[in-house]
């Protein structure tokens, strides 16, 4: 059991527990023959997935790939044991030339911006994952998805199960249904191990739902919550089941829902933030009926319930907040619901 701390008072702890590894991770790690690539290891969960690789299989090399334009993203890594090798994942030769490792960890993709620019969004989310899929045949490889790959369902109901039929709203989520066919079709067709993570809403206290709720609420800005119902997940728990999800790599490909088991409410979530920092939030619009949320039994089958439970990310998050902890200036951009982003 981790010993989780009351408060994380400043980014070195809280990259510490991003990616602090469970016992089960080192495990199956362990069993899990050669190296690890990281493609796309520049986004906001790349870096502490990247170190919770190496923490938890010290023997084995990760290397990293990105453009790396965060300034400052190289030097750290480093400091952390990873190699790191600059590409263009739209580039088929320069794929081509990296070096071929038994096991990839998949996390490029466009979201934000996508409105502007479709063609790029189509382009990074379903030509990158082909030319990937090509190049690493013979790896395992743990793709990123997302939960925008479904159609809203019934808060009713217990969420979107893997087997329900992909028909989302949106260019960008139907550019990530993309993606998705193009791991599955060269898994078919190749014998390519592949395991599909549909995730929803990973928190980092930098940036995430819980931190966007948090942050108007302490500026009195009204939240949003016509999309007034969501999934959400500690993103070291996320990393943790991802990596592990090496193991689980098939052809076709295995897909895992990957976020918290609470229907979380938004209005609950302002008004409990509202009791932290002493202030009455203001809240806008009406909960709709239909929202995208996920049933995650399958993921509490395979690996339990999250280690961090959904009332400790809640104390964080205010507690960052009230210290003046910084943020990532990435809204998720929960709100939306018309898939334009």
């Amino acid at each position: 059991m981790n010993a989780w701390p009351i408060e994380i008072r400043n980014e070195d702890e809280l990259e510490e527990l991003l990616s602090r590894p469970s016992d089960q991770l080192v495990k199956t790690l362990a069993g899990v023959d050669g190296d690890i690539t990281i493609l796309g290891v520049g986004g906001k969960m790349g870096p502490t997935l990247a170190r919770m690789a190496k923490r938890a299989a010290p023997g084995k090399r990760v290397i990293g790939v990105a453009r790396f334009s965060e300034p400052g993203l190289k030097d750290k890594l480093h400091r952390w044991d990873i190699e790191t090798v600059e590409c263009d994942l739209l580039d088929p030769a320069a794929v081509e030339k990296l070096e071929k490792t038994a096991n990839v960890v998949f996390m490029a993709g466009r979201k934000f911006g996508s409105a502007g620019n479709q063609s790029l969004t189509w382009a990074m989310n379903v030509h990158v994952p082909a030319i990937v899929a090509e190049a690493f045949q013979e790896a395992r490889i743990v793709a990123f998805s997302t939960a925008c790959v479904y159609p809203f369902v019934d808060i009713a109901g217990q969420g979107a199960r893997e087997d329900l039929e992909l028909n989302p709203p949106g260019e960008y989520a139907n550019s990530c249904v993309g993606r998705e066919r193009m791991f599955e079709h060269f898994s078919r067709t190749r014998g390519t191990k592949v395991s599909l993570i549909r995730l929803s809403y990973a928190i980092d206290l930098r940036y995430g739902v819980l931190h966007d709720v948090a942050s108007a609420v302490q500026a009195g800005e009204p939240v949003q919550i016509d999309s007034g119902h969501c999934n959400v997940i500690w993103q070291g728990d996320a990393n943790d089941i991802a990596l592990q999800l090496l193991a689980h790599a098939d052809s076709p490909p295995f897909v895992l829902n990957l976020s918290g088991p609470e229907l979380v409410s938004v209005r609950r979530l302002a008004e409990k933030f509202g009791e932290k920092f002493g202030t009455e939030p203001v809240l806008a619009g009406r909960e709709q009926d239909m929202a995208w949320i996920v049933d995650t039994s399958l993921q509490q089958q395979l690996f339990g319930y999250p280690s961090v439970p959904l009332p400790r990310l809640i104390d964080w998050t205010a507690r960052w907040l009230s210290d003046g902890g910084r943020s990532l200036g990435k809204p998720t951009h929960f709100e939306v619901r018309d898939g334009t982003y």
